[in-house]
C-alpha cells in the first residue's frame, strides 16, 4: 500500500509535538537538534541495443554527499530550520558524455550544494503550519529521492485534524528544485508522465516557478493549490482525495482507498486491498493538457517477515489531447502501485500495466536486519507516442537492504533493474539494460 500522504502529515508535526518545548529565543536555540544523512551512491548501466545502429555502451557514476539541518525547540509552538544539501563528484569523467551517469549530480555531471530547506513552523491545537523551503511527499508533487538528492519545494501548507477521524491539507506550491534523479529525463513524454517536467536543463538545486518547470520557461508562471481530505473513521479503512490546480495548465483528481482485513485462511497474515484513480483536466484554451482515466489496483499480503503485492493499472485514450490522453506528473509525483524501479510507462495513454513483487526479511534466520525483495512488471504500450511505438515492456528486479550493518544508523542497500525493450523505435531499433546500485546511508 502507498503511504505518501501520511509521510507529509509526520514531515509537518513530528517536530512540534514530541520536542522540547523553550520557554525563551535562547533555550530555543540551545535546545535545537542537528540531524542528517551521509549517503554514498554508486549507479552502473549497460545499455543493449538491438535492430538499429546504436552500440552498446556503460555509463556509471559515484558520489558522496548527503544532508545536514538544524531544528529550533519550539517557542509557543513556533519553531524553525534549515537543512543543506550536497552531491560530490568521486569518479572519474568519461570522454564520452554518454558515458557518465548525471543522475548522481548536476545536469552538467558535476558536484552541487544548496540550501534545500528553510522553514518556519507552528503547532496550535489540531493545526499544524509549515512556510518555506521543505521536502513533500504527496501523490502528485513528491520528492522522488531515487538519486543523490530529492525534489525540494517551496510552498505553505495548512494541516488540520479538529474533525474526528479526519485529517484536512491544504497547500500552495510556488516552487520546485529538481534533485538529481531529473537528468535522467530531457523532457518530452517520458519526462512529463514519468514525473519530471518538459525541460532540457532541470537546473538541480534551483528553485523555479512550479509552472515553468513544468513545461518550460515560455510557460505560464503559475504555482500550485492543493487541497486533501483523509478519512480513517471506517476501521480497517483509509479514504484519500486530492486536488491540485496550476493555473493555466491543468488540474489535476487523485483519489486512493485502502481497505485491511485478517485472512481469513491464515489469522496471521494481513490483507490490504487498494484502488486507485486519477484525472486531469486542461485549464489552458490551447495546451489540451486533459488526460484519459487512470485506474490502478492492488492486493497486498503481509505474513509476519513475508510480504507479497499484485498490482494492475490502466490508462485510457483520448485523441483531442495533446497527449493523447497521458497522465502527466511533472512535480515528482509517482503514486502508480505498477511503477517499477525504472520504467513508469503506465502512465503512457492506451496502456495496461501490472506488477507482482514479494519480500522476505530474514532476521529472524540470520539474526540481522536484512529484507529481500524482487518483483515483475510489465507494461503494455497501446499508442504510438514521443517517446516509444507500440510495445510490452518489461522489467524484472531486486532489492537488498541491510539495516545496522555493523554500524547503528547504517543502512546497506544493493538494487538492480533490468528492463527489456524499455523503448522501441521507429525504426524497430529497442533500448534495454541492466543496471545496479549500491547506496550507504548512515543517519545521525
Amino acid at each position: 500500500m502507498k503511504k505518501i500522504v501520511l509521510s507529509l502529515v509526520a514531515a509537518s508535526t513530528v517536530a512540534t509535538i514530541g520536542s522540547f518545548a523553550a520557554s525563551d529565543m535562547a533555550e530555543m536555540f540551545k535546545e535545537g537538534k542537528v540531524s542528517g544523512q551521509v549517503r554514498t551512491f554508486y549507479i552502473n548501466r549497460a545499455y543493449d541495443f538491438q535492430g538499429g545502429a546504436t552500440n552498446d555502451y556503460t555509463r556509471d557514476g559515484l558520489a558522496l554527499g548527503g544532508k545536514i539541518g538544524y531544528e529550533t525547540a519550539p517557542l509557543h509552538g513556533i519553531s524553525a530550520g534549515a537543512v543543506f544539501y550536497t552531491s560530490n563528484k568521486l569518479d572519474d569523467e568519461s570522454t564520452t558524455a554518454a558515458k557518465n551517469d548525471k543522475t548522481l549530480f548536476d545536469g552538467n555531471d558535476d558536484s552541487l550544494s544548496y540550501l534545500g530547506q528553510a522553514y518556519l513552523q507552528g503547532k496550535f491545537g489540531a493545526t499544524t503550519v509549515k512556510v518555506g523551503r521543505q521536502q513533500l511527499d504527496t501523490p502528485l508533487a513528491g520528492s522522488d529521492d531515487a538519486r543523490m538528492l530529492p525534489n525540494l519545494f517551496e510552498a505553505a501548507v495548512v494541516i488540520n485534524s479538529d474533525i474526528k477521524d479526519t485529517t484536512l491539507i491544504g497547500a500552495y506550491v510556488s516552487k520546485i528544485a529538481y534533485g538529481t534523479f531529473a537528468n535522467a529525463y530531457g523532457g518530452g513524454e517520458l519526462a512529463l508522465t514519468g514525473g519530471y517536467g518538459n525541460r532540457t536543463d532541470y537546473k538541480n538545486g534551483y528553485f523555479q516557478n512550479m509552472g515553468k518547470a513544468a513545461l518550460g520557461d515560455a510557460a505560464q508562471n503559475s504555482g500550485v493549490a492543493a487541497a486533501a481530505v483523509i478519512y480513517k473513521g471506517i476501521p480497517g479503512l483509509t479514504l484519500q482525495v486530492w486536488d491540485y490546480y496550476a493555473q493555466e495548465i491543468l488540474n489535476a483528481v487523485y483519489a486512493q482507498a485502502d481497505y485491511s482485513w485478517k485472512c481469513l485462511l491464515n489469522p496471521a497474515a494481513t490483507m490490504t486491498g487498494s484502488v486507485q484513480y486519477i484525472k486531469e483536466s486542461d485549464m489552458h484554451d490551447t495546451l489540451n493538457l486533459s488526460s484519459a482515466s487512470y485506474y490502478g489496483a492492488q492486493l497486498a499480503m503481509k505474513a509476519g517477515s513475508f510480504n507479497a503485492a499484485a498490482a494492475y493499472s490502466s490508462t485510457g485514450k483520448n485523441s483531442s489531447s495533446s497527449f493523447n490522453g497521458s497522465v502527466l506528473s511533472p512535480w515528482g509525483g509517482m503514486p502508480a502501485f505498477t511503477q517499477g524501479m525504472v520504467t513508469r510507462h503506465q502512465f503512457f495513454a492506451d496502456t495496461t500495466a501490472y506488477k507482482l513483487s514479494a519480500g522476505y526479511n530474514l532476521k529472524s534466520a540470520l539474526g540481522q536486519d536484512i529484507t529481500a525483495s524482487a518483483y515483475y512488471a510489465s507494461f503494455k504500450v497501446g499508442t504510438d507516442n514521443s517517446y516509444t511505438k507500440k510495445v510490452t515492456t518489461s522489467e524484472p528486479g531486486f532489492d537488498i537492504i541491510y539495516n545496522d550493518a555493523g554500524i547503528k544508523n547504517l543502512q546497506l542497500r544493493l538494487r538492480g533493474n533490468f528492463p527489456n525493450d524499455f523503448r522501441k523505435e521507429a525504426s524497430g531499433q529497442t533500448t534495454s539494460w541492466n543496471e545496479y546500485r549500491f547506496i550507504a546511508n548512515y543517519n545521525f
